[in-house]
């Protein structure tokens, strides 16, 4: 039975978004670790998760997963999953969205400091 459930997984062609990290917004702050495992781990065995603590993250987490195809019926049936009047968003993590924020950033404190230290002023 196991080996026939394998073998129907490894014909399946999933999304190239879809991977075993998922990303997820507007939880409620003061969420515990343990809430965490109780909603995600209906889904599938997890690895770990990260829940943001800082000013800038917090509300958000990271969730991954052991296997792709948990992580997927996680974001299917969480996205939008009513934990204390806040409806989840879960995404797939992708990093090359993660930190292009950073670089635009850093790309534009260069560009001030360029400026300056050319002695360039835009109000001409």
């Amino acid at each position: 039975m196991a080996m026939a459930m394998l073998q129907r997984r490894a014909n399946v062609r999933l999304p190239p978004e879809v991977n075993r990290i998922l990303y997820v917004r507007n939880l409620p702050y003061k969420i515990s670790a343990e809430e965490m495992y109780d909603i995600f781990g209906k889904y599938g065995a997890i690895r770990q998760i990260r829940v943001g603590n800082t000013a800038e993250t917090r509300g958000t987490a990271f969730v991954v997963y052991e296997d792709i195809f948990d992580a997927k019926n996680a974001c299917d049936h969480l996205s939008g999953f009513n934990v204390c009047n806040r409806y989840l968003v879960v995404l797939y993590y992708q990093s090359n969205k993660a930190f292009k924020r950073v670089d635009l950033d850093k790309k534009q404190d260069e560009l001030e400091k360029l400026k300056t230290k050319f002695n360039l002023d835009e109000k001409k």
